[in-house]
């Protein structure tokens, strides 16, 4: 986009610095007066915020008030809506639709038994998303860009119109028309996150093509459903509840920082276990907060080497046993298949079992600490020392993150981390666990204790089946052809044709988040029309040609976590937000979206939704259920009366509840209080340990599969790899040994940590944040003297599918070899050179298709060298990111 000298300066925020007599109308008459004035005569990016709003007239007094009053008005339960892992309670004090102050939760008291919830840094700069100048306020066009000449090409560099939204949506009703007429509803793909709202209009518009991938969860997306590893359909609940995690003498914790990650209450849950006596070890390539925090010990591995680790560990476990005792062969003999030859599945096709893989019993490799030390880097001692500390006789909690599975080529790796928690027994009882534990669940596993109801809308199919993994969804694009495993995506494989015409973000924004960020803008540029609803002008929306502003959670009707965003809470409370202010500029809500386009497309607003957003807030309160005292049985939540339902404005019932509507929306969280000796205490596996013949869990045995002929067999016939029945050692397609070939090209390994600046990609616009997390590029002190490089250089990081440049962070506590690279910045290429300037970390990646469909955010390679070219300034001076227009 073109850049003008005469552009304005505009302070980050006056809503929220000067507030004080502030008005809702003074306030977006000044934003907009002062975007209109960045731009002479097109739209453009504007310089950074460094000066006060230029204000003259009525507004004059508004933007520099003499005091403030940061007292009067009334506190209101905001969203904190992003996908951050904390789900946390943010309350924010508004005066005449303006906030002007944010607090966290103050419901009660805060104990390690009852803690508050409450709000990180992300939450609390909420008001400075929501209130940006940086959002997009009106729909736009891209100026070269028509039905007939869509110029593909100039995505990511054109220039921008405003438009009516009438205009923006019949031209995006037509995009979709002729798509359809000349190429079938296939020809449009739909690029979804968490909200469903398009899906059903699309569903009624007569389908699209899908696209799905294995996201966050990487290979414990699947692995679990197949092994036996899971509870109740979630993988995410096969570790203890918080209380029980204090029983633990020993945490485990591979590949975690929830410190960085999840940033709520579940650094507390993990507090308060080493408050209790337990000792921490952490597994990463990086000494990280969480382990400072915990004065953990630290055993550094390299990315992408968890399997050649465990099998080491595994090795040194039976190596030891004999003199030790440290295997529980009680525990798999009883619960599992496979481990060793007299306890084969029935099913099984091959006569190959753990034990004898492990010692090297098929390929003369037995899987010593010293072979696994020369792939993942630790040392042998440390090796036996964990086996040792994963013994049966002790209390362990063997926890890993899904970041060791977001690698290519491991499909095996949750069933090796079952197997290894197995021989010491850590399952069904009190102080032992094992699994993977993240997000809002991390520390504190088990089924929700609150469970939000449903909206009661009718569902809408889609009559097209295709969906496209996130490997090939570029490729598919670009070349026409893909991978079809089902709907569910655990079909055998069937090649197909697709030609897609149109690609539609409405959320999620899968041009950054997807492996392969430079195929994917080859993609955007390839086809007839891209439209995405955005907030901001990221990444889909750069390379878009209509773009439809979407309003904030705040400017939404009221919700609830777990209810109208589909996100989950951690399993103790459920946030009740309310809206705080009326959309802002000409933003709209997703629903009202999708219900407009559906009306553009001659579909029928009833059609898509027949009844409103207070109707299915309404249906979601009246069937939210809450655990009661005993712990087993569930009852309605909320009582609710006809002046609430009047109220609301709503068709419903009045009812009795555990907690009144109105004490609800005043709290704005329901916390069920937990004590020690309560009946919501969870250990899980226990039934199964305790007797798997009563208790037996989904899988052909009704056990444990060490070895799993349907995971072989399933993931196997899916097209892209072939997998073993048991845990073997694959080699890594862009890992370790790549990076460390005689003559590579490519001799560092990348990593992609969650940092506290962004939410996934979320938040990376907002000036707090990017002055308090600057998005290096961290480089171990061995690889940063090897390159000449110093703290602070400009550096320029290559990889065999993209460039970027950064400002380097040198960090004794990383692994030699080893360069982080945090997650989500929004990308931001130079045309000229080809580089991108912001630090997109899947600009690094690659498409690997492999196993079960995983994509490998954590499998990439790079090289690293000063910067010849101008200094990079830091990315809290660098300009935002403004559409405007001159004269509006």
């Amino acid at each position: 986009m073109a850049r003008n000298e005469e552009t304005l300066h505009v302070d980050s925020h006056p809503t929220t610095r000067n507030a004080a007599h502030l008005t809702r109308r003074s306030f977006i008459k000044a934003t907009t007066a002062a975007t209109a004035l960045a731009a002479a005569s097109s739209l453009t990016a504007c310089a950074p915020a460094t000066s006060d709003l230029a204000a003259t007239g009525e507004d004059a007094e508004a933007a520099h008030p003499v005091g403030r009053d940061i007292v009067s008005g009334e506190w209101k339960t905001a969203a904190c809506w992003h996908n951050c892992g904390g789900r946390c309670l943010n309350k924010v004090l508004v005066q005449d639709g303006v906030v002007v102050r944010q607090k966290t939760d103050d419901t009660h008291e805060d104990s390690p038994d009852y803690p508050q919830q409450r709000g990180c840094l992300r939450g609390r700069s909420q008001r400075k998303q929501v209130f940006a100048e940086d959002r997009i306020k009106y729909p736009l066009k891209r100026a070269g860009w028509s039905l007939d000449a869509p110029n593909g090409e100039l995505r990511g560099k054109d220039e921008w119109e405003r438009v009516s939204w009438d205009e923006a949506l019949d031209l995006v009703a037509q995009g979709l028309t002729r798509a359809k007429e000349q190429y079938g509803n296939r020809s449009i793909l739909l690029l979804k996150g968490w909200n469903p709202e398009m899906t059903r209009t699309m569903g009624a518009f007569g389908g699209f093509t899908n696209f799905w991938d294995t996201n966050s969860y990487g290979s414990w997306s699947k692995t679990p459903f197949v092994i036996g590893f899971h509870h109740d359909n979630m993988q995410d609940q096969t570790i203890n509840d918080r209380y029980d995690l204090r029983n633990c003498e020993t945490i485990v914790m591979m590949a975690m920082n929830p410190a960085w990650s999840a940033a709520g209450s579940q650094m507390w849950n993990y507090w308060q276990a080493k408050a209790a006596g337990a000792k921490f070890i952490v597994v990463d390539p990086m000494y990280s907060e969480t382990a400072a925090t915990l004065d953990a010990e630290w055993i550094p591995i390299r990315p992408a080497t968890d399997m050649a680790f465990l099998l080491g560990v595994a090795y040194a476990m039976l190596e030891a046993d004999e003199a030790e005792g440290l295997i529980d062969w009680d525990f798999l003999n009883r619960c599992t298949v496979g481990f060793d030859a007299e306890h084969m599945p029935s099913d099984a096709k091959q006569q190959t079992n753990f034990k004898d893989y492990v010692q090297g019993a098929y390929d003369n490799t037995p899987k010593t600490p010293e072979w696994a030390s020369e792939i993942c880097g630790a040392s042998p001692e440390a090796i036996r020392n964990l086996a040792r500390a994963m013994g049966k006789d002790h209390k362990v909690g063997f926890l890993v993150s899904a970041a060791s599975a977001r690698v290519n080529n491991t499909d095996n790796l949750p069933q090796l981390v079952m197997t290894v928690g197995a021989m010491g027994g850590h399952m069904g009882k009190s102080g032992h666990m094992t699994g993977s534990t993240m997000h809002v669940t991390s520390g504190n596993g088990g089924p929700a204790l609150i469970k939000a109801g449903k909206d009661g809308l009718p569902e809408i199919k889609n009559p097209v089946d295709d969906h496209i993994n996130g490997n090939e969804v570029w490729d598919a694009v670009i070349d026409g052809t893909y991978t079809f495993t089902g709907t569910k995506h655990y079909d055998p494989a069937e090649k197909r044709d697709i030609d897609i015409h149109v690609i539609y973000h409405s959320s999620g924004n899968k041009l950054q988040t997807n492996v392969g960020m430079a195929r994917a803008i080859e993609a955007h540029r390839k086809v007839d029309m891209v439209v995405a609803h955005a907030q901001f002008f990221t990444s889909a929306a750069r390379y878009a040609d209509i773009i439809l502003p979407l309003t904030t959670e705040w400017e939404r009707f009221d919700g609830l976590f777990g209810g109208t965003l589909g996100h989950k809470s951690n399993r103790e409370m459920m946030v009740a937000y309310q809206q705080i202010i009326d959309p802002l500029y000409e933003a709209k809500s997703d629903q009202d979206i999708a219900c407009e386009l559906a009306e553009k497309l001659g579909i029928a607003r009833a059609d898509v939704y027949p009844f409103d957003v207070k109707q299915q807030y309404f249906n979601q309160l009246a069937s939210m259920e809450v655990c009661d005292e005993d712990g087993k049985t569930y009852v309605p939540a909320v009582g609710i009366t006809q002046e609430d339902i009047d109220e609301l404005g709503v068709e419903g019932e009045p009812q009795e509840g555990k907690l009144a509507y109105q004490e609800l929306k005043q709290l704005g969280v329901y916390q069920v209080k937990r004590t020690p000796d309560d009946n919501y205490g969870y250990i899980a596996f226990k039934d199964f340990v305790e007797d798997p013949e009563a208790n037996p869990l989904e899988t052909p045995s009704g056990k444990l599969e060490i070895y799993s002929q349907t995971l072989a067999d399933t993931f196997s016939a899916m097209g892209w790899d072939t997998v073993t029945p048991i845990p073997t050692y694959v080699k890594v397609t862009n890992g370790y040994e790549d990076a460390s070939a005689s003559g590579a090209e490519y001799p560092l390994q990348v990593m992609n940590p969650h940092y506290l600046r962004r939410a996934h990609s979320v938040f990376d616009n907002i000036g707090w944040l990017r002055e308090a997390w600057t998005n290096p590029v961290f480089i171990s002190t061995a690889d940063a003297d090897a390159a000449g490089v110093s703290d602070g250089d400009t550096v320029l990081v290559s990889s065999p599918y993209g460039q970027c440049v950064r400002n380097a962070c040198v960090y004794a506590g990383l692994m030699p070899g080893v360069v982080a690279l945090p997650h989500g910045a929004w990308v931001a290429v130079d045309e000229e050179t080809g580089i991108d300037v912001a630090g997109a970390d899947n600009c690094l990646t690659g498409p690997a298709p492999n196993g079960q469909g995983v994509s490998g955010y954590n499998s990439a390679l790079c090289k690293i060298e000063k910067y010849t070219g101008e200094a990079l300034a830091p990315d809290a001076e660098q300009p935002l990111r403004i559409v405007c227009k001159d004269g509006e």
